[in-house]
């Protein structure tokens, strides 16, 4: 066991040293749950299953993401995808009786 003393440490070298610390028991949990995991899977597979069939869990299976289908003309990075709260930019423009046809983008 390493012995310190942490009342004579300046304070730089004790925030380095809990960062390293930190980092050690982040990489010791994950290496511990990595193994967890293998030794799981493989007694799943000695009984034929595969881990999510016996956990329920759905692997590799993302949210539906809608792509944009309209573009703020002035802002190139503002996006909508024409569903849900429409944002300011459309607001703004639909105020200003702008029509809605002219942010689409053509694809």
């Amino acid at each position: 066991m390493l012995d310190f003393d942490l009342d004579a440490m300046p304070l730089g070298d004790l925030k380095k040293l809990q960062t390293q610390v930190n980092t050690a028991i982040k990489t010791y949990e994950d290496r511990h749950r990595k193994a967890a995991i293998a030794e799981l899977e493989a007694k799943a597979a000695e009984m034929g299953f595969t881990l999510s069939d016996l956990t329920g869990a759905q692997t590799g299976r993302k949210a539906k993401v809608n792509p944009p289908k309209y573009r703020n003309t002035e802002d190139l990075t503002q996006t909508w995808s024409g569903r849900g709260r429409q944002p300011a930019w459309i607001k703004d423009a639909l105020a200003r009786d702008e029509s809605l046809d002219q942010f689409l983008i053509n694809k």
